[in-house]
């Protein structure tokens, strides 16, 4: 079993081989989990980016650049011709 000191300052050192089992490096955090029994456990809370491979579902399609343009261009047409359509409504003359 491994054990630790703690410090005056309320530090620890993690041991070697408990940092090993847990992938820790210098700079990764962890986290203490109190437990409903009373204990706690350390849990890493550094996830590697490579773990989280496949944690999405692939998008549905991908769109062309070409495709990405014409949406880009339609939605600009389209706003333009709502604020023109608004600025008209403003400028107009109300009459009672």
């Amino acid at each position: 079993m491994a054990a630790s000191t703690i410090t005056s300052k309320g530090q620890t050192t993690i041991p070697g081989e408990i940092r090993k089992h847990l992938k820790l490096k210098p700079g990764d955090r962890v986290e203490f989990v109190v437990e409903a029994d009373g204990k706690v456990v350390l849990v890493p809370a550094t996830v590697d980016v490579r773990e989280l491979y496949g944690l999405l579902a692939p998008a549905p399609r991908r769109a062309s650049l070409e495709e990405m343009d014409a949406a880009i261009r339609k939605r600009a047409a389209r706003l333009s011709r709502t604020r023109r359509s608004r600025s008209d409504q403003e400028s107009a003359p109300i009459y009672y």
